[in-house]
């Protein structure tokens, strides 16, 4: 017994060291600084390959839908095994190594296979990165937030750089820069600490589906769908519509900057709003001002200043719904159930809503001639994805863990 409390003793030591807390930061700095390449700028690099709007659309809403199998199935797993640490190497390893068949893929399935694939194992990543980022930073200066906004800055930097090569090179260097943070990404992820692993024999059991079907959850998840819709147009075009108004690789590249620096600035204090106003109104006051950011698109984009001040919504829009959304998953459920509350979330959420809203975004765009209508839309997802939180009561958003996990 004495031994075994040593054990775990050091365990979470590692785990939380100073030294882990930086491998983690630097993990996730490569896993959005990929982000950062891919969601602004794979409909650059889609059109530079000659795809049409709708084929850019379908592709994409192809391949995210690829973010509802991978989490879930590597997420059963870590559940089971208490082994996160080693999915995430996996993960890593295998989105690298499948991203590699972009180079030789230019029809439209093959390209559709080369990222699907990638996708699957990149995005079961991120799930059991935050579960041990969450049991690392529970006692640290900062918690959370202090190790998450180096993903935010890895986003910042690597969208700067994309912007600045875009002015020099042609669209293929976008294919180059996410194979390097992919290979990043695995290297960093080799050093993170473990968590322990429990044995099997001493291992509980946690059934928690039961709480998925409660109005709570149900109006929370279908909320985060409607919001990730209402990223269609966004993910899918902006950094093409920046360039049909004239502003260059560099601009588009500082205007996404803009927007993870306030999602920073937010991530510093998220959990002090959360604690003031709590889940839900934080939830619908950020859907709120995501419509508004969607509008200023839609109506008002001739103006640099809108577009710098719709930007800065984005810590509201994803910084502050995601930090706010973890918080609430991750005192809703059980522990034992923590990867695959995550799983459901990122799959549900970012997979099936990304994928209608890409779909949707590629079928209103026409090329750029539908870009009013396209944020209109947007906006009015955002706007229903707010009022379906108005269904459920502040309170409901605020129950603590079962008894099981509590003692």
């Amino acid at each position: 017994m004495l031994l075994s409390k040593l054990i775990t003793t050091r365990s979470k030591a590692a785990l939380s060291s100073p030294a882990n807390l930086g491998l983690l930061s630097l993990t996730y700095f490569f896993y959005f600084g990929q982000l950062g390449v891919i969601t602004p700028f794979a409909g650059v690099f889609l059109d530079g390959r000659g795809f049409s709007s709708q084929e850019i659309g379908s592709l994409l809403a192809i391949i995210t839908l690829t973010r509802v199998l991978g989490p879930n199935l590597w997420a059963a797993v870590a559940d089971k095994t208490g082994r996160g640490a080693d999915i995430v190497r996996f993960g890593c390893l295998l989105a690298f190594i499948t991203f590699t068949a972009v180079y030789f893929s230019f029809s439209f399935w093959a390209l559709t296979f080369s990222f699907g694939i990638m996708m699957m194992f990149w995005t079961a990543v991120l799930p059991q990165l935050e579960v041990i980022t969450v049991n690392a930073t529970k006692e640290s200066k900062g918690g959370y937030g202090a190790v998450r906004l180096w993903g935010s800055i890895g986003f910042i930097v690597l969208s700067l750089i994309i912007g600045f090569l875009l002015d020099y090179f042609t669209t293929e260097v976008i294919i180059y820069t996410a194979s390097f943070c992919l290979f990043a990404l695995y290297i960093s992820s080799l050093f993170i600490a473990s968590p322990q692993v429990v044995p099997k024999h001493e291992r509980v059991v946690v059934n928690e589906w039961y709480k998925v079907r409660r109005l709570v959850f149900i109006a929370f998840i279908i909320s985060a769908i409607f919001l990730q819709i209402s990223f269609g147009s966004y993910y899918s075009f902006f950094a093409l519509y920046m360039g049909q108004l004239d502003y260059s690789g560099k601009q588009t590249g500082l205007f996404i900057a803009v927007g993870v620096l306030s999602e920073i600035g937010i991530f510093i204090i998220a959990s002090r709003l959360i604690a003031r106003f709590g889940v839900k109104w934080m939830l619908i006051s950020s859907m709120l001002l995501t419509s508004i950011r969607w509008l200023c698109l839609a109506l008002i984009p001739e103006f640099t200043s809108v577009i710098i001040f719709s930007q800065t919504l984005h810590a509201f829009s994803f910084g502050m719904t995601h930090a706010t959304s973890v918080h609430f998953l991750h005192t809703y459920f059980a522990s034992g159930f923590q990867s695959r509350a995550q799983a459901l979330y990122v799959s549900i959420a970012f997979g099936i809503g990304g994928a209608l809203g890409s779909f949707i975004a590629g079928n209103t765009w026409m090329q750029g001639t539908g870009a009013e209508k396209s944020f209109l839309i947007s906006a009015s997802f955002a706007f229903i994805g707010a009022f379906a939180l108005l269904l459920v009561s502040s309170s409901a958003f605020s129950r603590q863990k079962t008894l099981l996990e509590k003692h």
